[in-house]
């Protein structure tokens, strides 16, 4: 067999089940339990004396529930007429009904969407919406963390814990959605239908769009993630203005390396991220990556799995030239390549 052959014959398999925070009915893939230890706050820091309550008043109004008939999710305004919410929680719908804290009810249109970072905007036909204040910056591990949306369908719920990690990547989770990467881990407790709702700091900024949970069933407890608020508001900025948003793009189809296929192959090394698949004239071609290769580095950034090789490449601007560090066989080679664009 070929080395082209066993590339294309070795099967993705997720090494842990990661549901959609949203009511949609989504399903998920089983697999083996995470085997990378991830570290929890033993207890969060002591509560204000009133508790939340006064930042849960003052941000509830700028947190909507989002229906569609196969499900509930959750939006935060983002303009005084547009929620942003995520990709899986619209689906392929047009048209949605928005609900607000006051009670009222408005109509709401999917504008566009983005299936690389999971996210979508929508335009109310209500225009007085308050918007609330976004972070840019990522907070710290161990700050307070507050989510707020509409699990099961129960409008405004309120949870709260700690950030628990920045940068996250869940594993194997490649296999299912390039989206799970590159995110806010948190321990307040997210549940189907806070897709798309709010991940709040102590003063009621915004911090992230909740994403994603890893469920109880695999041995996780309050596992839950959330999307950057820098990336959020980057690419529904683009979405609003272009009707898409752009990502930096390599080329490549990629799978974990096991240690099955590092002897079939014959590879050196024992973690990467293995090419199966390189896109005719795409940038990695043009660096003379092929399939069989296994990529351990990309602009500085070690790359240990798929998920690192996702979350390096996010962090690159089109056009840039990038070292990248690529294991054939025996050999280690140090190529330059030339970062390219894509529409999610």
């Amino acid at each position: 067999m070929t080395t082209r052959q066993t590339v294309m014959a070795i099967a993705m398999v997720a090494a842990v089940a990661v549901l959609p925070a949203c009511g949609s009915g989504g399903g998920s893939d089983n697999g083996t339990s995470e085997s990378t230890a991830t570290t929890q706050a033993s207890g969060p820091p002591e509560a204000p004396p009133a508790g939340f309550a006064d930042v849960v008043e003052r941000v509830s109004p700028s947190v909507v529930t989002v229906r569609i008939d196969s499900g509930v999710g959750s939006g935060v305004v983002l303009r005084p007429d547009v929620i942003v919410t995520n990709a899986h929680v619209v689906g392929t719908a047009r048209d949605v009904m928005l609900e607000f804290a006051d009670g009222e009810q408005a109509n709401g249109v999917v504008l566009a969407s983005d299936a690389v970072t999971d996210l979508a905007v929508v335009r109310s036909s209500r225009s007085d919406l308050p918007v609330p204040e976004y972070r840019a910056e990522l907070p710290r591990p161990g700050e307070w963390a507050i989510a707020i949306g509409s699990p099961l369908g129960f409008q405004n719920s309120v949870t709260a814990g700690v950030i628990s990690g920045l940068h996250r990547d869940i594993p194997g989770a490649a296999a299912q959605t390039s989206s799970l990467v590159d995110l806010i881990q948190t321990d307040a407790p997210i549940s189907p239908g806070n897709s798309g709702g709010a991940l709040l700091d102590a003063e009621g900024r915004v911090v992230g769009i909740n994403e994603a949970y890893i469920p109880p069933d695999v041995g996780a407890v309050s596992l839950g993630f959330a999307i950057p608020t820098a990336t959020a508001i980057d690419v529904a900025d683009q979405l609003l203005e272009n009707g898409r948003a752009a990502h930096p793009y390599l080329g490549v189809s990629i799978t974990q390396l096991t240690p099955a296929v590092r002897r079939s192959l014959g590879v050196a090394v024992e973690q990467g991220a293995l090419v199966t698949g390189v896109d005719r004239g795409s940038p990695a071609a043009a660096a003379g990556v092929q399939p069989g290769d296994v990529i351990t580095e990309l602009d500085g950034n070690a790359v240990r799995s798929v998920e690192d090789l996702l979350s390096a490449l996010r962090r690159t601007r089109a056009g840039a030239q990038v070292p990248m560090s690529v294991q054939r066989g025996q050999s280690e080679r140090q190529v330059t390549v030339t970062i390219g664009e894509r529409a999610g």
